[in-house]
């Protein structure tokens, strides 16, 4: 699964876009100093998410949108489109 790919699996799952759930992990006090760990257990808490899907949000918040290059336009099974991650929602991207 790529990067973006559990990004949107996130938003099936709590019906929230990644971006919504970023300002709220702020909101929280949550950065960059923050262990995954700690970021990881309120999201299996309050939105269920498995250790995977949480910790491709930890990356946001700890680090941004920007991904490695290293599998972007691999063709694989963990293939990106870009290395800017999109928080915005799928409905935003059109089809």
């Amino acid at each position: 699964m790529s990067f973006q790919a559990y990004l949107d699996a996130i938003e099936v799952k709590t019906g929230k876009i990644p971006a919504d759930l970023v300002a709220e992990a702020h909101t929280r006090g949550y950065s960059a100093d923050t262990k995954a760990n700690d970021i990881v257990q309120w999201l299996k808490d309050d939105y269920a998410l498995g250790r995977g899907h949480a910790m491709a949000l930890v990356h946001v918040i700890k680090n941004g949108t920007t991904i490695s290059d290293k599998h972007v336009g691999t063709g694989t099974a963990h293939s990106d489109p870009s290395t800017e991650l999109r928080l915005d929602g799928k409905a935003n991207r059109g089809a």
